[in-house]
């Protein structure tokens, strides 16, 4: 497996420097970290579909992983984009649980508790580059395809990010919130810019060469012709030489070894059976 590039959004120094200014830069660095917690749920289910994430965007909202995901089923897609509030909102209930046995831990934890269920319920604003503009392109695309559900999903994106701008300037008048324009841009940047979005890639199992000089497993395993690429990728050991026996019934169709396993990984189509590459 790939490794993963890290970057950080411009937006992120700029609210930093912000809650700096203004004492709270702990609060700041709670919310960051809870956006890293975030995004490893995105990056598990992305593996269980397949997919790695090449890069990762910690922004002030959360950490994203914009994607032109190009072969992948929208099902897929709305999972993905479902488990990085997902695992915020479970981190939250816990920290609520955990106040019912232990009361005297709340002011140590609650911060973290309203910077899991906060990013949780702003990822899940449907627009664009949200998680929740995410899901909802997955879904409309199951209904109308990926095209037109693009383009509707970018027109919200734009009305929501008009929405806050307003807001922005209602407050200007007494205390301006800043936040608000800050999240104004972010949103209206990720809704213009999609297609320039970065991408998911397929897991590959080609072996690192530092790896087999500190030596490594060899792993053999025996499965059926009629399991899909998806599965083989689930079942491959990133950290292990596979080698696998594909069977037909009782009868063996093909041994495939390492560098055979790897090119059905980086060429083969995710949900076609194994059956067809060999």
């Amino acid at each position: 497996m790939g490794g993963i590039k890290y970057n950080v959004h411009p937006l992120f120094f700029v609210v930093g420097f912000y809650y700096a200014l203004t004492g709270r830069i702990f609060v700041f660095l709670i919310y960051a970290f809870t956006a890293v917690l975030h995004e490893t749920g995105h990056s598990v289910a992305a593996a269980k579909s397949g997919y790695e994430l090449n890069k990762i965007i910690l922004t002030p909202f959360g950490a994203v992983a914009q994607g032109n995901i190009e072969g992948l089923k929208f099902y897929d897609e709305f999972v993905i984009a479902a488990a990085g509030p997902l695992v915020n909102l479970a981190i939250g209930l816990l920290f609520v649980a955990l106040w019912w046995i232990f009361p005297e831990i709340y002011a140590f934890t609650d911060v973290a508790a309203e910077a899991n269920f906060s990013l949780a319920l702003v990822n899940l604003i449907p627009a664009y580059p949200l998680d929740g503009g995410r899901i909802l392109s997955a879904l409309l695309a199951l209904k109308i395809g990926g095209e037109r559900a693009a383009k509707i999903c970018k027109i919200i994106g734009i009305a929501f990010a008009a929405a806050l701008f307003a807001g922005f300037i209602y407050t200007a008048f007494s205390l301006p919130n800043v936040s608000l324009l800050i999240f104004a841009v972010f949103v209206f940047v990720g809704a213009v810019s999609r297609d320039k979005e970065n991408k998911y890639v397929k897991i590959s199992s080609a072996m690192d060469k530092d790896k087999l000089r500190r030596g490594v497993p060899i792993k053999r395993q025996a499965v059926s012709k009629d399991i899909t690429v998806k599965t083989l990728v689930k079942i491959t050991d990133a950290n292990a030489i596979n080698e696998i026996d594909v069977y037909d019934g009782d009868a063996l169709v093909k041994k495939l070894n390492h560098r055979e396993i790897a090119k059905i990984l980086a060429t083969g189509d995710l949900y076609s059976k194994l059956e067809k590459y060999v």
